[in-house]
């Protein structure tokens, strides 16, 4: 597969696609400059009493279970199954999954209201949804993208959707086609919420194109590729915080094409 990554940027930069976020308080902020940045505009919501009419309006949903709470997962419930009646992508990022029984569980019971759209997490919360036995530290991951392919594969073809492993390289896999993305810099995860970010960044590229395979690959390459050229210019994680937002603001089809690295 060619991936044409500055077809969808340009495509979210005209069309400002319109992305409900029920995500975490750490990332809130960052979560909505990254895609204000980007040029998508960003909803964060999670009123249970406006879940339908919220999720009714918008063109991609994101369930973030970073920070959970009984009413935050009846509201992700609600506005899960009409996004799907809708036929709205939705976004799953399953943080901390293996950490507890609590959120492992949490994470699979939103996948069973109607099949996500694209499963995006690290490698240990996506070898946790497979493999009981998986601890992860926290919300990081203790396993390099590599490890989790298998499982990867396998919640692909459980959940019919695309499973996107983020790390020093990132994976996206349909459970039949898989592309990997060698973008990226190590700083990248002492940033607080980068993680968040992209799975931000993946809704509003799956709401402007409906390969959803292709769409997630060309979020991850946009997303390591700020990360890269930005790290350049930044002596640590908080200029680099910074330095990234700017980068998706002013990033360039030249720059896209002089460095995107990736394979199939």
């Amino acid at each position: 597969m060619k991936l044409n990554v500055w077809n969808d940027v340009e495509k979210i930069r005209k069309t400002s696609p319109l992305i409900h976020n029920i995500t975490n308080y750490v990332v809130m902020n960052n979560t909505a400059n990254g895609l204000l940045s980007l040029g998508a505009s960003p909803i964060m919501s999670h009123a249970i009493d406006e879940a339908v009419d919220m999720t009714s309006i918008v063109n991609a949903l994101v369930v973030n279970i970073g920070t959970l709470s009984e009413n935050w997962i009846k509201a992700m419930k609600i506005s899960i199954r009409t996004a799907g009646l809708r036929k709205i992508p939705i976004v799953i990022d399953p943080v901390g999954a293996g950490a507890t029984q609590f959120r492992t569980k949490t994470a699979k019971d939103l996948f069973a209201i109607t099949n996500p759209t694209v499963i995006r997490g690290n490698a240990s919360e996506i070898m946790a949804l497979v493999d009981t036995n998986i601890q992860t530290k926290g919300v990081d991951s203790s396993h390099s993208s590599n490890n989790a392919l298998q499982a990867a594969l396998s919640l692909a073809k459980q959940y019919k959707c695309i499973v996107v492993v983020s790390g020093e390289i990132d994976i996206i896999t349909d459970g039949t086609k898989t592309i990997y993305i060698e973008n990226g810099d190590k700083m990248m995860p002492r940033v607080t919420g980068l993680g968040c970010t992209a799975t931000a960044l993946v809704a509003a590229f799956c709401a402007v194109n409906t390969n959803y395979l292709e769409a997630c690959a060309n979020a991850m390459a946009v997303m390591g590729i700020c990360g890269e050229i930005a790290v350049k210019t930044s002596v640590g994680p908080a200029s680099l915080q910074l330095n990234f937002l700017d980068k998706l603001y002013t990033l360039t089809q030249t720059e896209v094409d002089s460095t995107l690295r990736y394979h199939e």
